[in-house]
This record gives C-alpha cells, sequence and structure tokens, in this order.
C-alpha cells in the first residue's frame, strides 16, 4: 500500500502554498507492510487459535483476507513455527527465541519488513475490519505510526509502526519488562507513535478472543 503523509489534509495543503511557487519539493513515499500476529500460545483456548471457525471460515483466513484487501506492500506472518497453513504468498517470520509473545513478533517483523511503516494485526481480534484499517493507514507520517487507545489503555496489536521504532522494540525485548504498553508509551513520547481515541461505537472491533465461550459470544 502506498500512501502520502497526512493523506486527508493533502489538499488542504497544496492550497496554502504561495502562488508564484510552481514546483513544490517531493512527498517522501511511505509503504506499509502487514503483520498477522499469530505466535500465541493460546493456554486459555486448548488449541490453536488460528485454526478456530469463526463464521464459517478459520481465523487465519479471515485475517489475511482482511489483510489482504488493503493491498499492502507484502504480508507476514508472525509465529513460533511455520504453520501448515500459511498460504505461499504469505512470507513465514519466526518469533527469536525465547519468544516474548507479540513484542518478539514485532521485532522480527520490523527486521524483515520492505515497508517504511508495518500494520500489525492479531490472528484473535476477528471483528477488526478493513475499514478502521484503512483509518489508521492514512493517519501515518513519515517515520511515525499510529495506536489506537481505549481509555488509558493502547491498542499495540491493530497499530502501524514506523520502521525507526525497530530500535525501541529491540531494546524492549533485550531486557526484562516486557509490556506492551510501556513500549507503546515510549515510542508515544518520542513522536514515533500517536495515539487515536477509539470512540465507542469502534470499540467492539477490538473485542478478541481468549476462551471457546468468547466465540458463542461474538
Amino acid at each position: 500500500m502506498h500512501v502520502s503523509p497526512r493523506g486527508e489534509n493533502a489538499s488542504a495543503q497544496s492550497s496554502l502554498l504561495h502562488e508564484g511557487d510552481r514546483q513544490s519539493s517531493p512527498r517522501p513515499k511511505m509503504n506499509i507492510s502487514a503483520v498477522l500476529l499469530a505466535g500465541g500460545k493460546s493456554r486459555r483456548m486448548g488449541k490453536d487459535k488460528a485454526t478456530l471457525l469463526f463464521r464459517g471460515k478459520p481465523l487465519w483466513k479471515l485475517q489475511l483476507d482482511v489483510l489482504r484487501k488493503l493491498e499492502p506492500e507484502e504480508i507476514l506472518l508472525s509465529a513460533r513455527t511455520d504453520p501448515t497453513w500459511r498460504p505461499a504468498d504469505v512470507q513465514f517470520v519466526a518469533d527469536g527465541p525465547p519468544s516474548r509473545g507479540p513484542l518478539s513478533g514485532l521485532a522480527a517483523s520490523l527486521a524483515n519488513v520492505r515497508g517504511t511503516h508495518l500494520l500489525a494485526l492479531a490472528v484473535d481480534m476477528v471483528c477488526m475490519d478493513e475499514k478502521y484499517l484503512r483509518f489508521l493507514c492514512d493517519r501515518i507520517e513519515p517515520g511515525r505510526g499510529v495506536v489506537p487507545k481505549i481509555d488509558n489503555r493502547a491498542e499495540p496489536l491493530s497499530a502501524i509502526y514506523p520502521e525507526e521504532a525497530a530500535g525501541e522494540i529491540r531494546a524492549a525485548l533485550s531486557g526484562t519488562d516486557y509490556s506492551l504498553q510501556k513500549l507503546v508509551g515510549r515510542l508515544v513520547e518520542n513522536g514515533k507513535l500517536r495515539e487515536l481515541a477509539v470512540t465507542q461505537q469502534q470499540r467492539k472491533l477490538f473485542l478478541n478472543l481468549n476462551q471457546l465461550s468468547d466465540l458463542a459470544e461474538l
């Protein structure tokens, strides 16, 4: 996916050019890669979440279908081992041992990404849709991604990270505190992530599956 910085403001910015300035400076291009995070142990679920059926399809296929609609530069799959269900057009990225969950997945994916930004999506966040992910994509900037936030809690598993965040993520992985919330807070403080408040109507998009009973409720 190719986007222009702050796409929604592009026309407004153009109108502010001086009348005599006929040649504007080139805008930096941004390419978005995507990663499906499927490296969880699924302890409470009792089986691999990715293979659970929801609305007649396994979760991994539902989520990859959503990502494909965005037409990203590439699609990566982050997991502990390469699953048999991985489609040929999706690149497997292994978590470096010992795996630290999504943090390991983000670190490994950013180390292999071709795009300037990485859109991360958890395999069990099955209510997330193309419309909202496009909303996120439209709000990235050069060197800066976006992370949704519900009340005081960030949603780092449906966020977009700039390639410049790789250093902080590797540092967190080599430390002793693997909290994604604290990592996101640092990235926001240093300007590499921008928080986006989630509306009441949008909150349902962030529901995730932890137990089999969660499927019935959805």
